[in-house]
């Protein structure tokens, strides 16, 4: 399982809850995926008047370019061998920050939002489709905070709400991560992390492909991935919706 990736960059991963993985798209992928971003973006008349960021979830089920990004083997495999588990599709999401849109993703963990049980091993695949410089949103991270499991949702919005809920956090470090077109960092669901605003001209694309523990179950809470699928709790997050994938 993991001999797509490099031992230290699991150990990494295991210490800190995120990694910087360079060069998992070509230049040519990138520039597919990125055209294929903004198609999709523009389809849905998403560049809208949304203050922080465009959001488009499971993309890949109406875009046969993203499909092929969310499904990608390689990005799958280095998610696996980070996780050391067996792991299944959660969703997908296209990002893109509007040129001077003045405003950041302030800190937060993913996990507390998901309808999940059983599932201790959630990954994000945060994958660049342009070059993302500190100005133009990239991302900051709080190495080991994805062993705080016992926090609640915090509000994105709120530069204070991960720090009035958790106060320690306010004095662990923090590492942010540029990225070229084409790398990605992969972060556990629980590693708390925010992304500065877009300073540039340009938008900030990304895509991110979100996976859990194969095993993962249905807890009951709301949300719009699982909303039309008329579960109950304790029902496995399994099938076509939620493939098995790494």
């Amino acid at each position: 399982m993991d001999s797509i990736v490099a031992a230290e960059k699991i150990d990494c991963f295991a210490k800190n809850g995120f990694v910087h993985v360079p060069n998992v798209l070509t230049q040519d992928e990138v520039r597919t995926y990125h055209a294929a971003a903004l198609e999709a973006a523009e389809q849905v008349a998403c560049l809208s008047d949304r203050p922080v960021f465009t959001q488009l979830v499971n993309i890949w089920q109406n875009s046969g370019p993203m499909r092929n990004l969310t499904l990608h083997p390689k990005v799958a495999a280095i998610a696996a061998a980070l996780a050391q588990t067996q792991l299944r599709l959660w969703h997908d999401q296209i990002l893109i920050k509007k040129p001077h849109n003045n405003a950041a993703t302030e800190f937060h963990q993913d996990q507390p939002y998901w309808p999940h049980l059983e599932s201790t091993h959630p990954i994000s695949a945060w994958i660049a489709l342009c070059d993302v410089p500190v100005e133009k949103g990239c991302m900051t991270f709080l190495p080991g905070s994805q062993h705080r499991t016992d926090l609640p949702a915090q509000n994105l919005s709120s530069a204070t709400s991960l720090f009035e809920i958790c106060p320690d956090l306010i004095w662990e470090q923090r590492i942010t991560v540029p990225l070229k077109a084409g790398d990605c960092t992969f972060h556990h669901g629980r590693c708390a992390h925010m992304a500065t605003p877009n300073n540039t001209d340009e938008p900030r694309v990304a895509h991110v492909v979100i996976y859990m523990d194969a095993g993962t179950k249905f807890s009951g809470a709301e949300h719009v991935v699982t909303k039309p699928l008329g579960l109950k709790p304790g029902d496995p997050l399994n099938g076509p919706m939620f493939p098995e994938l790494g």
